[in-house]
C-alpha cells in the first residue's frame, strides 16, 4: 500500500521525534482527529508505527534517523563534545566505546592517546582507532547492523560481560526532562545496559538536540552517569537533578 503525502509526513515526524500526538497532527495538517487516527492505524498496520494512547511511537529498531543524516547533524557540537570527553580520558586506561556518531567523534580524538585498550561494538570506532599504534582494540561479536556498522544482539552482550573497564563512553538517541536516556532499538539497549554495568565510570556524550527528541525504549538514567558531556547548558530542572544525583555536567565549547 502506497502512503499518502500526509502519512509520509507523519512517518518522518515520528522517526525524527520518536512519538506523535493525534491532536498535534490534526492541528498541523488541518484535518479531523478521526482522520489522523485512521492514518496512524494504517501506518501501524503496515508496521511503521506502534499505536499508544493519544498517538503513536516510531517502531522500535527502525525509527531512528539514517546514519549519514545523524552523522552530519550538529557536527561542530559533536566535535567540541568529543574533544572535551577525550581530554578527560587519561592514557594507560581501558575503555568501552559503543554505538553512535558522537562516540565515533570521540574515537577520532583518541588517535594520539597511548597505551589504551578500547573495547567496542562499533566497526567505525575500530577502523578509526586502527591507525593508533598505542591503542589495543577488542571488537565484539554479534549481528552486524549494516546501516551504521554496529554489532548488537545476545552475543554482543555476552562479550561485554567479560570485561571490567575504567571508562565507558556511550551515546543516546534522546534525553528526556526526567533524566532518562532513551533509544529506539531494544537490542542496542540491552547491549548498552551491559556496558554501563561493566564500567567503573560512565561518560555520556550527548548534544543539545537530544533533548528535543523522544524514543520508546529506556536505556538508563542520568543518575547512573559519571559525567555528561554536552554543548549547551541543561534546562534548570534537569541541571538540578544532575546536581542531586552527583552527575557532573561538562558544557563543551
Amino acid at each position: 500500500m502506497a502512503l499518502s503525502f500526509r502519512q509520509s509526513e507523519i512517518l518522518e515526524i515520528a522517526r525524527a521525534e520518536g512519538r506523535v500526538v493525534v491532536e498535534d497532527l490534526a492541528h498541523r495538517f488541518d484535518v479531523t482527529l478521526q482522520t489522523i487516527r485512521r492514518d496512524l492505524s494504517e501506518l501501524a498496520d503496515l508496521g511503521h508505527l506502534d499505536r499508544v494512547h493519544g498517538g503513536a511511537v516510531a517502531r522500535t529498531g527502525v525509527a531512528n534517523l539514517g546514519y549519514e543524516q545523524r552523522r552530519r547533524m550538529n557536527e561542530g557540537a559533536k566535535a567540541a563534545i568529543a574533544r572535551a570527553c577525550a581530554a578527560a580520558i587519561p592514557e594507560n586506561c581501558s575503555l568501552i566505546l559503543n554505538l553512535g556518531t558522537t562516540t565515533e567523534a570521540v574515537a577520532q580524538e583518541l588517535l594520539t592517546h597511548r597505551n589504551i585498550t578500547v573495547v567496542t561494538n562499533n566497526m567505525n570506532v575500530a577502523n578509526s582507532l586502527a591507525v593508533n599504534p598505542g591503542c589495543e582494540i577488542m571488537v565484539a561479536g554479534g549481528a552486524l547492523r549494516r546501516s551504521d556498522g554496529g554489532l548488537v544482539g545476545e552475543l554482543t552482550t555476552q562479550f561485554f560481560e567479560q570485561f571490567k573497564v575504567d571508562i565507558a563512553v556511550i551515546g543516546t538517541s534522546a534525553l528526556d526532562r526526567d533524566g532518562d536516556l532513551l533509544d529506539f532499538d531494544l537490542a542496542e539497549v540491552r547491549v548498552s545496559k551491559a556496558i554501563i554495568r561493566q564500567a567503573r565510570k560512565v561518560f555520556l556524550v550527548c548534544d543539545h538536540s537530544k533533548l528535543d527528541r523522544s524514543a520508546p525504549a529506556r536505556l538508563a538514567s542520568l543518575s547512573e552517569i559519571t559525567v555528561l558531556f554536552t554543548d549547551q547548558p541543561l534546562p534548570p530542572d534537569l541541571a538540578q537533578k544532575c546536581a542531586d544525583w552527583g552527575t557532573q555536567v561538562v558544557v563543551a565549547g
